[in-house]
This record gives C-alpha cells, sequence and structure tokens, in this order.
C-alpha cells in the first residue's frame, strides 16, 4: 500500500493498519446496522393490505377486470386481440413501456368503455368492484360513477343507469360488508345541460346511494366557470361536492373550486403549490385532498424523475388522503398505494394511519355513521400500527 511506502517504521505502520481496521470494523458496522434497521422497519405489501383503509376516489369506469373484459370481449366477440391477451391489456392497462402522458392514460378509457353494453355488464362490474374493495380490506368507499359514460354505448336512459348502479352497490355492501356511496361525476367537455340533467337525477337519489357530484374532464381544456350554477344548486340541494382540480390544470383551479363550486374535497390537487394562496385558502376552509400517485405518475402529472408532493402536502398542514383512481387501469389496489407511499416516498406508519382516518373523516357521510366507523377503523389501525 502506498501509505505504507514512506519510511514508516514497523511499529507506526502497525499502528496505522491497526486503526484503519478499527475504523472498517466500525463502518461494515453501521451499514450492517442500517441494513437491518431498515429490513425490520420494512413492511410487505401483506401488511398494508391487512390494514383497514378508506377509498374517496375511485372511478366505477376504470375499475373493470381484466379477467371480465377478456370474458366479455370473447362472449361478444368484439373486435379486439382476444387471442392475443398482452396486446388486450396493453388496450385497458398502462404497460411500463407506456409514454407517461394524459393522452396515453385517458385512451385507455376508449376500449373500457365498449364494454357498457348492457343492465348486466354494468351491475356487475359495480358489484365487482365492491368486491375487489373488500379483497383489499378496504371498509368504506366512495365509487364515482359517469353516468353518460355508462349510457354512451347502448344509448340508456341515464335514470335507469343511476338505479341500476345503486342496485348493484347497495347489494354488494350487503354481501361483501364495504359501506358503500355513490359519487355522480359530469365532464367539463360535456354541455351544461347534461351537467343539469345528471345533478337532478342525482338529487333524487340523494337518500337513496348518492352522496355527492363531482366534476371532471380536461380542467387544461375547460373552465369550470360554466357549471357554477349547476353545482350550486345541487349544494343547496343537500348534495356535497368534490371536484377535480389541480391534476391536468393549475392551482388557480383549485381556488376556482372551493370558491366558485363549493368543493369540500380536491380531486388530486397535486399541483396546489404553485400558487401559496391556494395553500393558505385550502388549510382555512378545511379542504381535503384524494391524492392518487401511481395515477399521477402514469399520467405524466408528475414526472419520472420527480418527487411527488404527497409528503410536502402533509407537511404543509394539508388533509390529504390515498386513492386508486382507476385501478384497473393502473393495475394496482388500494393497499398498494399505501405500500408507495411508505415504502418508496418514506411516509411514517403514524402518517399513514392519519390520511386512512382523514378519509372517514372527510366522507360525505352523516356524523352519527362517521362516527361509529372511526371508532372501530382507529381501534384496529391502533392495534396495526404500533
Amino acid at each position: 500500500m502506498a501509505w505504507l511506502e514512506r519510511g514508516d517504521s514497523p511499529k507506526k505502520s502497525n499502528e496505522i493498519l491497526r486503526q484503519f481496521s478499527e475504523f472498517l470494523w466500525y463502518a461494515i458496522s453501521i451499514f450492517l446496522f442500517q441494513k437491518t434497521c431498515m429490513t425490520e422497519n420494512s413492511k410487505t405489501k401483506e401488511f398494508y393490505k391487512s390494514l383497514p383503509k378508506v377509498e374517496l376516489h375511485r372511478h366505477l369506469e376504470g375499475s373493470l377486470r381484466l379477467s371480465t373484459i377478456l370474458e366479455l370481449a370473447h362472449a361478444w366477440g368484439l373486435n379486439l386481440p382476444i387471442a392475443d391477451p398482452p396486446r388486450l391489456r396493453a388496450l385497458v392497462q398502462v404497460q411500463k413501456a407506456d409514454p407517461p402522458t394524459s393522452t396515453n392514460f385517458l385512451s385507455k378509457f376508449e376500449t373500457l368503455r365498449l364494454f357498457f353494453r348492457s343492465q348486466e355488464v354494468i351491475m356487475r362490474v359495480t358489484r365487482e368492484a365492491v368486491a375487489d374493495a373488500a379483497a383489499d380490506n378496504v371498509r368504506y368507499m366512495e365509487l364515482r360513477f359517469t353516468p353518460v359514460a355508462l349510457s354512451k354505448a347502448q344509448k340508456f336512459p341515464l335514470d335507469e343507469v343511476m338505479d341500476w348502479v345503486i342496485a348493484s352497490a347497495r347489494q354488494a355492501e350487503q354481501d361483501f360488508g364495504v359501506v358503500t356511496r355513490l359519487i355522480a361525476s359530469v365532464n367539463r367537455h360535456e354541455s351544461v345541460s347534461i351537467a343539469e340533467t345528471v345533478a337532478g337525477l342525482a338529487v333524487d337519489r340523494l337518500n337513496n346511494g348518492i352522496i355527492g357530484l363531482d366534476l371532471a374532464g380536461a380542467e387544461g381544456k375547460f373552465p369550470a366557470a360554466p357549471f357554477e350554477g349547476v353545482f350550486k344548486e345541487a349544494c343547496k340541494a343537500g348534495m356535497r361536492i368534490t371536484i377535480h382540480a389541480g391534476e391536468w390544470g393549475g392551482a388557480e383551479n383549485i381556488i376556482e373550486a372551493i370558491q366558485t363550486l363549493n368543493a369540500e374535497r380536491i380531486g388530486h390537487g397535486v399541483r396546489i403549490f404553485e400558487n401559496p394562496y391556494a395553500v393558505d385558502l385550502a388549510i382555512e376552509r378545511g379542504t381535503t385532498f384524494e391524492v392518487c400517485p401511481t395515477s399521477n405518475y402514469q399520467s405524466g402529472v408528475i414526472g419520472p424523475e420527480d418527487t411527488h408532493p404527497l409528503a410536502r402536502m402533509i407537511d404543509a398542514g394539508l388533509c390529504v388522503t390515498l386513492n386508486t383512481d382507476d385501478p384497473s387501469i393502473s393495475n394496482i389496489a388500494l393497499s398498494d398505494e399505501c405500500y408507495l407511499a411508505c415504502e418508496q416516498m418514506a411516509l411514517p406508519l403514524d402518517t399513514l394511519k392519519t390520511t386512512i382516518s382523514n378519509g372517514l373523516q372527510a366522507s360525505f357521510l352523516p356524523n352519527s355513521s362517521q362516527e361509529k366507523l372511526l371508532n372501530s377503523l382507529n381501534l384496529e389501525l391502533t392495534g396495526a400500527i404500533q
């Protein structure tokens, strides 16, 4: 070694070697200790699956099982690559090689909407969405659906489509034990008259499973302002409001959603830090954010090399929940989002517990129903997360 070839005496050289050996052993010990701690503190996907969970942002149209898609495509002889399941999968689920863009993400719906061809299928997909949530240990779910999208393939009457979803969700709740409520969704790119119709039908079913109204769609291209009257009237009638904002559009859309459309919750909202006033307003109003990390990465809202703002949102004092958005398109369950947040984004387990509780506290359930569920949920979470 060059550092021993300088005329040092054997005694001094031995001392240097001894010190170096001690340092090396210390460094290795520290490395092994840290690695052991990381292994001991890390949790498996099964652990996150075992936790009781709450989901506030899951789209029915993005929840079709791949097995159901294959079965129906065969039965109906659809012009799809039925004989090549990987190719069919690529049409309805985001693949690793896909570009992380909104265009690619939304293109999956073009194929999925071919399958809503009968009352039986719409009710089956609703039932399976609740069953899948139950299998992932979701205890409470608000499932949002777009009546216009479900009716489009066969031009079903909107009121009938809504009643089919309501009936199937109610039966699935009894069968699988997931308390399930529904949110009717309208799109920014559709006419205000369509939104008025859907909102009116939703209000008529306010005590029959539907508890909220949502505005979704391409926020970067279509403003929310034209829908102000629709949402204010729905709010007056007792409908709870959640708005997609700050996803593909800037933080000003979050401000508009809260101030103009009476939004209690924001779908996504990950661009909130573009405007400090949006942060202050959301904290002041107690607005809850339905954050969907996997969807944000897959749709290009968050760049592949960028840090997701989930932790920053929590640190800023915003009320945040974790959600799947479109679990079939993203090929995930809510437990995968929990795993991602804690194991890859370093979210502490205690903070995850808070986000789960936030979901129930920010739900559109009446306070009396909330309290009963929240007590049992927190008791179970405390036992699982020490």
